[in-house]
């Protein structure tokens, strides 16, 4: 494989699953929802966008049809389950997950079944290169990401970034408050749901096809370890997640081709991401980077104020 055309691959993805985990750390790292059923909506906006594209429906609207019909599936999934505790919602969302998978497995008629679907490229031009066609997908992939992150930058420092991190500490306190818990969370499963969704499009359209088995809950494990290793409530610290995690789970792929190694590539990344949650929870529960501070007007308005009375005493 060309070793730069191998780079330019793992930059896609780095791409593509970091809007998957900047939008678990708004639900998990703000507001303190375990969604471990990330893979549904994953699923979701891969398996819209296929299908529309398929009968020739431009690529933006496939996108955002795949955003709302996840962000649709969220609320829906978290009417009955927001009910229930954390650790059952965790269960609930896990099962939604691998339910849905086996139904699109099952059904011929509309996912393709094992077979799945060919999906045509977001954007197509005759006669360039592999490496030409991986640029245009970086510049798309990381456009979407770019509009992800200043969304949820500008949430989490919002009035409504703190009204979830305090459902996030004290759910009681918060509705003591006047806050609609149940609302809020029901909006943040949305809002995540419908990021993952824009991620399955821009998946599937760089991969050309969808099958099932691209959605087992392994994918929504390894974005669970982006976000932990990164650093829940912190964006910044989750997109390094997501590139390290990536890279381990690449690098073992291509390994095989240079080195010989006694194990499966495949197992050697069970291997490694067991050992890495491991020495994430003992040595760095935070995570790589610490929660972000809520940066307000007032915040800046006294450092602006201290800075102006520390220049006049200078």
């Amino acid at each position: 494989m060309d070793p730069l055309l191998y780079v330019l691959d793992l930059v896609v993805f780095i791409g593509i699953f970091s809007i998957v985990a900047i939008s678990l750390n708004l639900e998990f790292g703000f507001t303190g929802l375990a969604n471990f059923g990330k893979v549904a909506f994953f699923l979701i906006g891969a398996y819209t966008y296929a299908l529309l594209s398929n009968i020739g429906v431009p690529f933006f609207f496939c996108l955002m049809a795949g955003a709302v019909i996840a962000a649709a599936f969220g609320l829906l999934i978290s009417l009955p389950a927001l009910r229930l505790r954390a650790d059952y919602l965790s269960i609930a969302v896990l099962a939604f997950g691998e339910i849905l998978r086996l139904f699109v497995k099952s059904e011929d008629w509309l996912a393709g079944g094992d077979w799945g679907l060919t999906v045509a490229p977001a954007i197509s031009v005759a006669g360039v290169s592999h490496r030409t066609d991986a640029f245009i997908n970086i510049a798309l992939v990381y456009f979407c990401l770019a509009i992800c992150f200043l969304v949820i930058h500008y949430l989490a420092n919002a009035p409504y970034g703190r009204a979830i991190r305090a459902i996030r500490e004290d759910e009681v306190a918060a509705e003591a408050l006047g806050k609609n818990v149940s609302k809020y969370k029901a909006q943040v499963l949305m809002l995540g749901s419908a990021m993952t969704g824009i991620a399955g499009g821009l998946y599937v359209q760089y991969l050309h096809c969808v099958l099932p088995n691209m959605f087992m809950p392994m994918i929504t494990f390894t974005v669970w370890i982006m976000v932990l290793l990164g650093g829940p409530g912190n964006s910044w610290g989750v997109l390094l997640g997501a590139g390290l995690v990536e890279i381990f789970d690449r690098g073992t792929n291509i390994l095989k081709d240079y080195i010989s190694i006694p194990i499966d590539p495949s197992n050697l990344q069970y291997i490694l991401f067991g050992t890495l949650i491991i020495l994430i929870l003992l040595y760095r529960p935070q995570g790589l980077l610490k929660e972000s501070t809520v940066r307000t007007k007032v915040q800046r308005l006294i450092y602006n104020g201290r800075h102006t009375i520390k220049n006049r005493r200078n």
